[in-house]
């Protein structure tokens, strides 16, 4: 049977749609969300604490300012986030109202596109996880499906075409009001060093909406890979598609290469893609090993050397931060990394990295013993011997490899860290597994 076409393709019951975006229920729900979510300020630089109060005194004339046609966003406050392999990867914070806004029009669509969306998606979306994407990745790798066609789309959100995602969204959307909003939204520039810059591509990371326009514009991809009948597992942008030879990923590779290119107008990142196995690529900050039963999944070295910088910089014996408080700092950040991680087999990796953190706290520790005098009468009061203690206090060892002494594991033994507030990531990684 045909497709049917045009005006035939969208959902009769969404031509009143802006009446529900801007409903009362669903308004309050988004800026709810909004609060919880916290975040930066935008380019008018309201804080998080001001939008309640903002939108009781100013919300009825804001959504009648929506439903007449004359609203109009502000454009987005343009910040750069380092990228651990090098360059920066551009974020667009939206003013909060407009946060508001998007996060109503979110809610509403995704009521009708997530039934729509592939089994085989699984970035923001609601009861779907990075987990589930890479527990599926293993089962089809374990299914004999031992290629990966990895392929990392150049600068996505930066490239989105406009018309062509505004044409998909109007195969669903026939309310041409909510067709508009959306359109002013793309189009509504960044600010950077006091500029505005006009958007004629993309879909700047950072607002509410996005996740889900990148969505609905990459679902055409995915229902052609379903179409041809492959394995696959898509996270936002990151796509990786599995098969059995390395001749079959090479065909795949090309031939949705032409497909993205001649339907999306989107690229391929040639540098960072591949057919390879899945032991040699990074998938959601997982790689897979070859085990006894099977593939496993374990961390990847690039991951590793991201949790360690982090580390690096939050134990840096330099910052000038009270013990406790750079504890913390240190619980805070390494268990949501073990909690994201917890599918990995990484007992020993964690067991040198939770050796090397104590040998950094030590480091700290030693450092605030400043005088003779003061690192004497801490290694004496710690169960040093007087000499020992008199004679390491007089060191003129730096303090790397004071850290590692066996004198400063007597004194400052790991129970005594425990006992200052420091939880391993060994004994963080166990929680997860028993829970």
């Amino acid at each position: 049977m045909a497709e049917p076409s045009g005006k035939a393709k969208s959902e009769t019951h969404t031509d009143n749609l802006l009446e529900r975006i801007v409903q009362r229920d669903n308004m309050n729900k988004a800026m709810k969300r909004v609060i919880k979510n916290k975040g930066s300020h935008g380019i008018d630089g309201m804080k998080i604490e001001d939008l309640r109060p903002y939108l009781m005194e100013h919300g009825r004339a804001l959504v009648q300012q929506i439903l007449a046609g004359e609203y109009e966003p502000q454009p987005v406050r343009r910040v750069d986030i380092p990228k651990p392999d090098g360059g920066t990867r551009g974020l667009g914070i939206p003013v909060l109202v407009d946060r508001v806004i998007q996060q109503a029009i979110a809610q509403v669509l995704s009521e009708i596109y997530e039934p729509t969306f592939s089994e085989s998606s699984y970035g923001f979306r609601p009861g779907r996880s990075a987990h589930m994407a890479l527990k599926q990745a293993q089962a089809f790798i374990n299914d004999g499906h031992k290629y990966v066609v990895d392929m990392d789309l150049e600068k996505f959100f930066d490239r989105v075409n406009h018309d062509i995602l505004m044409s998909l969204i109007a195969r669903k959307v026939s309310d041409g009001r909510v067709l508009g909003l959306i359109r002013k939204y793309l189009n509504a520039g960044l600010m950077k060093d006091g500029v505005v810059v006009r958007a004629e591509d993309g879909v700047p990371q950072g607002g509410p909406l996005s996740p889900l326009l990148s969505n609905i514009m990459l679902d055409v991809f995915d229902k052609e890979l379903e179409q041809r009948g492959h394995k696959f597992c898509r996270y936002a942008d990151d796509c990786n598609i599995y098969v059995k030879s390395r001749r079959a990923g090479e065909r795949v590779m090309q031939s949705m290469r032409r497909f993205l290119k001649g339907k999306l107008k989107l690229t391929i990142n040639e540098e960072k893609s591949a057919v390879a196995s899945p032991t040699k690529r990074k998938f959601l900050g997982y790689s897979f090993y070859k085990g006894k039963k099977g593939y496993q999944l374990r961390v990847h070295p690039k991951s590793i050397k991201k949790i360690k910088n982090k580390i690096r910089d939050i134990t840096n014996r330099n910052r000038s931060m009270n013990f406790e408080a750079r504890v913390k700092r240190l619980i805070e950040m390494t268990r949501g990394w073990v909690n994201y991680f917890k599918l990995a087999d990484m007992k020993g990796l964690l067991k040198e990295l939770d050796e090397w953190t104590r040998r950094r706290l030590r480091a700290c520790i030693w450092k605030t013993w400043k005088r003779i005098r003061t690192r004497f009468t801490y290694l004496f009061k710690l169960g040093i011997p007087k000499d020992k203690a008199w004679e390491f206090a007089n060191t003129r060892k730096g303090y790397w490899r004071i850290s590692g002494s066996p004198i400063m594991q007597r004194a400052v033994t790991n129970k005594r860290l425990e006992n200052r507030g420091f939880i391993s990531m060994s004994a963080l990684y166990e929680k997860t597994r028993l829970a």
